[in-house]
This record gives structure tokens, C-alpha cells and sequence, in this order.
């Protein structure tokens, strides 16, 4: 059953390599699988390319996302990602996939992908999910949020570099696959970059940012901010 239900994932996430284009550049041969290239003395907009006759089956390979994440930590949900960075074989092709899994009431905190739209199909349990507009042109408006309760067979779309989150509502654990038209999407954690950056943001900022006493800020710069990808 669990086995259907992947293959089942995948085959809609399939349907997100018609956004494959929207971010990355369109490839100019048949692959390009990256290299580590760490230490390159040359840098490029993706990754270099591997010599393709040494190429193998490999590249394009990955396994291992029938196994649940670990949840166990503040959030409550671990994100096994499959991008470039993971599968090498995805470099100039436009598109990436992760699994998403949940505790009962985790949560994949408010965040954005700078280079991508993502769609999530759930295949166990339910989710609450949304995503918050960009700054409407009226002053007068507010961000308008869309949100919708999902679950297993369900699909939802975020377009591309917009606020979201999920929610996990039951009182068992959930899981989701959510394909990503780009090879490498990118992920902005909202409290993470705005309360965790390194160095911190100063206090005056944010204080007029959010119109808040110090102190609050303060707190708040103060927490760890967990990372579950």
C-alpha cells in the first residue's frame, strides 16, 4: 500500500516538469550533470558540467525517499529534499521534488521558494496549507491569504516566491511530495532569516518594523530557530 502510494506521488508530481522553465535555463544538450564543484576556479549560474563519457546511470539516481524523515524536533516535520545539491542529474533541467513529513500537528513553518513554484500532492493524513499575496497595489488592501484543508489524492499550488506553510491537523502523522520547477529552489525560512540571521538584524530595525517593544525582539532573537530541511 505504501508503495502505491508513492509511485501514485510521483506520477503527479510528474505533471510539475510543465513548470520546469520557469526559473532555470533551458538546457543546450541532452544533460549536464553537475560536479562538485567546491573548489571550481570558474563560477556559473547552476553547476558544471560532468565530462559526459563518464557519465553513468547513477547521476540521474536517487533513493531512499520511502523512508520517513525524522519529526522529531521543535516543529514537529523534516523535509528530505531532491535537488541538484542531492541528485546530480537534475542540473539545467529545471526541476526538483521533496518529501515532506509531519508528527501529529507539525508544522513546515511560513517560508518562501526564491526560484520556484511548488506544487504538494498529501498522500497520508491532513494537511492545512496556504500562501499570503505580495504587497497589493492599493495601500488600502491587505496581503489576501488562500488557504485550503488537504487530504490524501489532494493537490495544492504555490506560486512562485510566495509566503506558505503546512499544517498538519490530525492527530496522526501526514506526509507529502511537492514537486519544484527549478533544480534548485531555494528555501527562506521567515523567522529563521528575520530573527536568526548571522549577524542579527538590529533591534532598531525590527522594533519599527513590527512596531513592537525591544524586549519582544529581543526574545525572539533570542530563540533557536530550527531548521528541518
Amino acid at each position: 500500500m505504501a508503495t502505491t502510494r508513492l509511485l501514485f506521488s510521483i506520477a503527479i508530481l510528474a505533471l510539475a516538469s510543465s513548470l520546469a522553465y520557469a526559473s532555470d535555463p533551458s538546457p543546450l544538450q541532452d544533460f549536464c550533470v553537475a560536479v562538485n564543484d567546491s573548489k571550481a576556479s570558474v563560477f556559473v549560474n547552476g553547476k558544471i558540467c560532468k565530462d559526459p563519457n563518464t557519465v553513468t546511470p547513477d547521476d540521474f539516481f536517487f533513493s531512499g525517499l520511502n523512508k520517513p524523515g525524522n519529526t522529531s524536533n521543535p516543529l514537529g516535520s523534516r523535509v528530505t529534499p531532491v535537488t541538484v545539491n542531492q541528485l546530480a542529474g537534475l542540473n539545467t533541467l529545471g526541476i526538483s521534488l521533496a518529501r515532506i513529513d509531519f508528527a501529529p500537528y507539525g508544522l513546515n513553518p511560513p517560508h518562501t521558494h526564491p526560484r520556484a513554484t511548488e506544487i504538494l500532492v498529501v498522500v497520508e493524513g491532513s494537511l492545512y496549507v496556504g500562501f499570503v499575496t505580495s504587497n497589493p497595489a492599493n495601500p488600502n488592501q491587505k496581503n489576501k491569504l488562500f488557504t485550503k484543508t488537504l487530504y490524501p489524492g489532494d493537490v495544492f499550488v504555490f506560486p512562485e516566491g510566495l509566503i506558505h506553510f503546512q499544517f498538519n491537523v490530525g492527530s496522526t502523522n501526514a506526509v507529502a511530495f511537492a514537486g519544484l520547477s527549478s533544480q534548485n529552489p531555494g528555501v527562506i525560512t521567515i523567522a529563521n532569516a528575520v530573527f536568526g540571521s548571522d549577524p542579527l538584524i538590529s533591534s532598531d530595525v525590527l522594533t519599527k518594523a513590527f512596531q513592537v517593544d525591544v524586549n519582544v525582539i529581543k526574545y525572539l532573537q533570542g530563540q533557536f530557530w530550527w531548521n528541518n530541511n
